[in-house]
């Protein structure tokens, strides 16, 4: 009897999450919540408790100098809009940036981290907690701004330099007598400008040329159709499989040849039967981008792009094994040899694993704003896509709120929200966000029990991750 192929086991990674999972939300519902269980409102509420993050004044000093930024803000987003950069071609929209920055006495480094259209500002002291606030600016090739990362650009800008204004003058008084200058945190803050987050993972790019050294915690904030708190981003793999086979004439000799697009086909087929057997909110989608050239000559070669992704590190890793297991099974069906190359080009991007403690405070902040951001588990998994912050997410504590830009019905990658990112509603969200950044990053700054319980609840997570090296 051949044993030779034996059928590998079924991974337990995705009931492992979900057992996790509830046992986490059955804590929270007694009232004793870990730090590490799943966001469905509890940390928000009581991480928006009047004793948490800085003091009050300080506090209301940044938000209305993001206020102030408004004028340069809407700017910001009506500039990169009108002139959008795809991944790695962002040199105008950086140059923006950089420019506003040194409008306000800022002097920011541009081409950081060996990316050129990169750029790093900070201030502060070093010796102290350090937190960084990402901006992204890159757009979609063809469609634009159909991600909203110009409002991404002006929402960090602005938290950057609503933090500046304040902390590097004393606090609201300025230090003057009878103000809270006492109060003014001690520790750093850096922006980063990171590009190429659209199919290109470049903040993965950043942090493997040592961005993220000395940096303790990150936050940044997205564009959507409404505000969320914690939403579900999977994490994501490119994949190309190369089929080769053996050229014929397709009517004279075909036994003579073997056919690299039967197995493609075959292959692509494998992708349909394997979803039955994925958890339910992993997702594959592929494409056959070359398959032949003659209907007369059996097909020498043929080429399938796909994306993978999942929402868990290591579902995402048995996902990978899964389709390598179909790719060279199609090949020893049709007797043709595969080439499988994974994250050609890139970098995989995890899913961002999102810290509650820290999200709170983001809550807080946007209900004085008078925005309030759904929690986590009220929109469907299914609305889920991917971003280059999950590696930014399993290395450091991090957070990725959205703000409403446009109507609950337009989707992200669209025309349609490419409209929206234009708007005097994406002007608002740019500006709430800016505001919210700031405040998120100042409570950090100044509360020593809240940055505590963040470093806590990431270590209850499972601390970081080796991400270089974690699909090896």
């Amino acid at each position: 009897m051949d044993r030779m192929n034996r059928p590998t086991p079924p991974s337990t990674a995705y009931l492992d999450h979900l057992v996790a999972e509830t046992a986490g939300r059955r804590a929270a519902l007694a009232g004793a919540a870990p730090a590490g269980s799943s966001s469905g409102g509890t940390a928000g509420e009581s991480a928006a408790r009047a004793d948490v993050g800085a003091p009050a004044d300080l506090v209301t000093a940044v938000e209305r100098a993001a206020d102030r930024l408004e004028p340069e803000l809407a700017e910001i987003v009506r500039r990169l809009h009108e002139h959008p950069e795809p991944a790695f071609e962002e040199h105008r929209s950086a140059a923006t940036l950089v420019e506003v920055l040194a409008r306000h006495g800022v002097e920011a480094e541009l081409g950081s981290h060996g990316v050129p259209t990169a750029f790093r500002a900070e201030f502060g002291d070093p010796a102290g907690p350090t937190i960084a606030i990402c901006a992204e600016y890159d757009a979609l090739p063809g469609i634009g701004h159909a991600c909203g990362h110009n409002v991404i650009a002006a929402s960090g800008v602005g938290a950057f330099l609503a933090l500046h204004e304040v902390l590097t003058s004393g606090g609201p008084g300025g230090g003057s007598a009878g103000s809270t200058a006492g109060a003014v945190p001690a520790g750093r803050v850096v922006l980063l400008g990171t590009p190429a987050e659209e199919g290109h993972s470049g903040k993965e790019v950043l942090a493997r040329n040592g961005a993220l050294e000395g940096i303790d915690a990150a936050i940044m904030v997205h564009p959507y159709g409404l505000d969320v708190a914690d939403q579900v981003w999977l994490g994501r793999r490119l994949l190309t499989w190369t089929f080769t086979g053996r050229p014929a004439h397709a009517s004279a000799q075909p036994y003579m040849g073997r056919n690299a697009l039967d197995a493609a086909t075959l292959a692509y087929q494998g992708i349909g039967l394997l979803r039955q057997q994925m958890p339910p909110v992993d997702r594959v989608h592929a494409t056959i981008a070359e398959g032949g050239t003659r209907p007369s000559i059996i097909t020498e070669r043929a080429v399938v792009h796909l994306y993978a992704r999942s929402k868990y590190p290591d579902t995402l890793r048995d996902l990978s094994r899964r389709l390598d297991d179909i790719a060279r099974g199609a090949a020893l069906m049709t007797g043709t040899e595969v080439e499988i190359t994974w994250d050609d080009g890139a970098h995989p991007s995890l899913p961002v694993r999102t810290n509650e403690a820290l999200t709170g405070r983001w809550v807080a902040a946007q209900r004085r704003r008078g925005r309030d951001p759904l929690p986590a588990g009220v929109l469907s998994e299914t609305l889920a896509a991917s971003t280059d912050f999950g590696n930014v997410s399993f290395r450091i504590p991090g957070m990725h709120p959205l703000v409403q830009v446009s109507d609950p019905g337009i989707a992200l990658h669209t025309a349609e929200f490419a409209a929206a990112a234009a708007t005097p509603a994406a002007v608002s969200a740019a500006v709430d966000s800016a505001a919210g950044l700031a405040a998120t990053a100042l409570d950090y700054l100044a509360d020593a029990g809240l940055r505590a319980a963040i470093h806590e609840e990431f270590a209850a997570q499972g601390g970081p991750v080796d991400v270089v090296r974690y699909f090896d």
